[in-house]
């Protein structure tokens, strides 16, 4: 056999190309694609950040150029190209990528519609501020360092991170048979989350959740529901649904536009608006009628114009389904783990931080020890000399070289071969009593410091208290607050957990604007005072119907034309007393020319309670409150109302109470609400009371014991008169006279049933509002005009009124559900079913 035959190696291929690509993959997993669980890095991340700290480009000092940052990085630390370093430098210091930039760069660093950024050698950049946080203490033997590619330098292993980069700012990466996609966090949030963990060790990935709520992107915009996010923590994978912040605006012309002022993290801006063009080009969606990209440097903005017989609502839903606008973020949360890929969750991922955390206090608290004690040692040394001046002087000048004095100094008083070389060293200066002074507060600073550190290292609480405060101080600098609005997704219940249970009061303007308020907002006012604000108005709008109820309860909308609508009060906005609110369009799929003319809230849904509705001809219907139990988002048929009808008013009731109308010229008729029978769904009901010829009713109520009748006039004028005035009648006649009716006065613009302790809100049409104890309305007979309850600029008018119950009473009325009132405040809804079928051909359940 010859020499060459003798130098080759026989080996199996399948086996080499095993080993092989292993070899190749786990490099690629270690050295490029996954981050580190320590300090959140990928080892290009964190050798551009320990080179632009090496190279002293700190925030406190001038830009540099990038090449010359890049240049830095390939040439010590990471052996490929620079165009991919550059990338990855201009991606820490994008603000629409990271959710709290590492790199503060200068010039062009691209832009959100994906531009690329100017070439390195225009650019220029620096550390930001809180990455010298990720760098803190590297100095002081907190971390491993190793060679590099080529031996002659050395770079960190994990930076010491004094705050959770992993979960802050995210990250993404494809390895070889595996990817990493974490989403970045709200900086406090995640603080809190390990703060909670240092305080409860045990603490479950749910109760972590509650202090870190979910995703905080840097683009902002929304996240619909819980579900994905409480998946992704439990199990390190989920997928959360991403939405646009978009809202409807009306233009003055009278067409609508649908403004976008967010988008999902990762959008590339450009990109979306050409997908929307090209759905418009190819007739996919077909009621935009123009698109503009108007972003400046103040912020996002998109406009997409809608034909003005359109319904924008259903636009945007179309584009929520067809484009970027609405995306998903799929979690997978895996990280490095002691040098191999894991999958985590919420709490391992905060676990594994911690415990390099309390590594990092460790070895930074030795080396500050280790500091302090060969100080220490060096001032026991001078204290020594300075005790025994004069032997040596002495010694030092009988000395014929320096080695010969430092050997006689650690002979004569036993000194270490520091202790004599820092006695040499002494300046004369040193000698006078004042620094003696200052040698000895030195040495004895150094002992109480030598105790506190020697104490952290022998208790663990000690350590995790010195981490707790430093988070906290991290976070009293950095922390922001959350730019994405988590909201309720409409098959995730579990979405309620995150809103509180209160009072609040829900008002719907003429115009079709809507707001949630607490009821906190409003304060008590002695009858005639001047009111405050209740919402910000256009000059031709006004507020015209107020509820009050629980944020957790249904509301059901009934339109003008008979259709009912469904939300929960939480998913209407919560804005100020000056807000103008948000169109009810862009809560609930109501057509042009539709508007809600009734509101009512839901608790439950029972077999025992009814709907009762009236019209302003005076019809009224009953129909089981169960037959409204699936009601669609395009809304369902409520009541079948006859040509140049609408509804103006629903109730829910038990089906056994007595009913009271009233009409604008100032009628009113109580009957029994046992002389309407049951009905349809789609049946259109029976004749509630006769009106004379231009009247029309006004509202309608429930009778109560112990209770008056309250009417309000445009005027301002109100009363309160006894139910005992009013006779039981037998329901289609034409009733009898409940107030009268003056020029001064004006005409009934509401009427309710109130109790004594009730109060009472006046809503005008310029959206002032005002609270008063209904026990300071005077009590007057039904053919009195009523007292000034508002004072009333001129030509302003009430628009309507509500009644506001004590909490007692609320109580009571939402455990009511066996036929006690539950016509006014607490009340709760889910889906209305199609229902039974008219039993008429036109649709009606005639009984007249």
């Amino acid at each position: 056999m010859s020499e060459r035959n003798e130098r080759i190696l026989e080996v199996n291929i399948s086996q080499e190309m095993r080993h092989s690509f292993m070899d190749y993959a786990m490099s690629v997993i270690v050295s490029r694609a996954l981050p580190d669980v320590r300090d959140g890095l990928k080892p290009v991340h964190r050798r551009i950040l320990h080179a632009m700290n090496e190279l002293g480009v700190t925030p406190d000092k001038p830009y540099k150029k990038s090449a010359r940052i890049v240049g830095e990085v390939i040439g010590k630390y990471h052996p490929h190209g620079d165009g991919p370093a550059y990338e990855t430098m201009v991606r820490l210091a994008q603000d629409f990528s990271q959710r709290y930039t590492l790199v503060d760069g200068h010039g062009n660093f691209g832009s959100i519609d994906g531009d690329a950024a100017a070439a390195p050698r225009y650019t220029e950049a620096r550390l930001e501020k809180i990455a010298t946080e990720l760098l803190r203490d590297i100095g002081k033997n907190t971390v491993d360092f190793g060679p590099n590619y080529d031996g002659e330098e050395r770079e960190p292993h994990v930076l010491p991170a004094r705050f959770p980069n992993l979960l802050v700012n995210g990250t993404s990466g494809i390895a070889v048979g595996m990817a990493t996609n974490i989403p970045p966090h709200n900086l406090g949030e995640v603080i809190d989350g390990v703060v909670h963990l240092i305080d409860a060790p045990d603490a479950t990935v749910d109760e972590l959740a509650k202090h870190i709520k979910g995703p905080d992107f840097p683009t902002g915009a929304l996240i619909l529901g819980m579900k994905g996010i409480r998946e992704a923590y439990a199990t390190g994978r989920g997928s959360i649904v991403m939405r646009a912040k978009a809202f409807i605006e009306e233009a003055k012309s009278g067409k609508s536009k649908i403004i976008v002022e967010e988008i999902p993290y990762l959008v590339n801006k450009a990109r979306l608006i050409e997908r929307i063009a090209e759905l418009v080009r190819e007739k996919k969606i077909e009621d935009i009628t123009d698109l503009r990209d108007e972003s400046d440097r103040d912020g996002l903005r998109i406009v997409i114009e809608v034909r003005r017989d359109a319904n924008p609502q259903v636009v945007l839903n179309n584009l929520y389904k067809q484009t970027a606008l609405q995306s998903s973020f799929g979690v997978n949360m895996i990280a490095l783990v002691n040098g191999e890929p894991r999958m985590l969750n919420l709490r391992d991922a905060l676990y594994h931080y911690l415990e390099h955390q309390k590594d990092v206090i460790r070895r930074r608290t030795q080396f500050d020890l280790d500091k302090a004690l060969a100080r220490a040692h060096i001032l026991e040394g001078l204290r020594i000399a300075l005790d025994n001046l004069d032997e040596v002087i002495r010694l030092i000048r009988g000395s014929k070289t320096t080695e010969e004095a430092r050997t006689v100094l650690m002979n004569r008083f036993d000194l270490s071969e520091k202790q004599a070389q820092a006695i040499l060293d002494m300046r004369l200066q040193r000698l006078t009593g004042l620094e003696r002074e200052k040698i000895e507060a030195e040495y004895a600073e150094l002992q109480q410091t030598i105790s506190e550190l020697r104490a952290i290292l022998a208790d663990e609480l000690k350590i995790l208290a010195v981490i707790r405060e430093e988070l906290l101080a991290v976070k009293e600098q950095y922390a922001d607050e959350r730019r994405t609005r988590i909201t309720y997704d409409p098959g995730d219940i579990e979405m309620e957990d995150l809103i509180p249970e209160e009072e609040v009061a829900v008002l719907l303007t003429h115009s079709g604007y809507t707001k949630r308020m607490p009821l906190s907002t409003y304060r008590s006012q002695k009858r005639g005072g001047r009111g405050m604000s209740g919402m910000g108005t256009k000059e031709d709008d006004f507020v015209e119907q107020m509820i009050i109820t629980n944020s957790h309860n249904y509301i059901l909308f009934f339109s003008n034309l008979g259709k009912v609508y469904r939300l929960k009060a939480y998913e209407i906005p919560e804005m100020g007393r000056a807000a103008r609110g948000t169109p009810i369009i862009n809560l609930i799929q109501i057509e042009r020319g539709e508007y809600i003319e009734a509101i009512i809230p839901v608790t439950q849904f029972s077999e025992e309670l009814f709907l009762f509705f009236a019209t302003r001809h005076g019809i009224v219907k009953k129909t089981r409150l169960v037959d409204y139990t699936n009601i669609r988002k395009a809304g369902l048929i409520a009541i079948n109302l006859r040509e140049g009808d609408e509804l103006i008013d629903v109730r829910l009731t038990d089906g056994d109470r007595e009913i009271i109308m009233g009409t604008a010229h100032g009628q009113s008729i109580r009957f029994s609400e046992k002389n309407v029978r049951t009905m349809g769904r789609n049946a259109t009901g029976v004749k509630g009371i006769t009106l004379s010829a231009g009247d029309k009713v006004v509202g309608m109520d429930i009778v109560k014991e112990d209770a008056h009748v309250l009417v309000v006039t445009t005027g301002g004028y109100g009363k309160r008169t006894s139910l005992d005035e009013y006779r039981l009648q037998t329901r289609g006649g034409k009733g009898i006279k409940t107030l009268n009716i003056t020029k001064r006065n004006g005409e009934i613009v509401g009427i309710k049933v109130i109790l004594e302790d009730d109060d009472l809100m006046i809503v005008t049409e310029a959206g002032v509002i005002i609270r008063q104890s209904v026990n300071g309305i005077s009590v007057m007979g039904r053919n009195t005009q009523g007292v000034k309850l508002i004072a009333l600029k001129d030509e302003e008018q009430v628009a309507t009124i509500a009644r506001v119950e004590e909490m007692d009473n609320r109580v009571e009325e939402a455990n009511a559900h066996d036929g006690k009132d539950v016509s006014e405040g607490e009340q709760d809804e889910e889906d209305p079913i199609d229902g039974e079928q008219s039993r008429y051909e036109d649709g009606s359940d005639r009984d007249e």
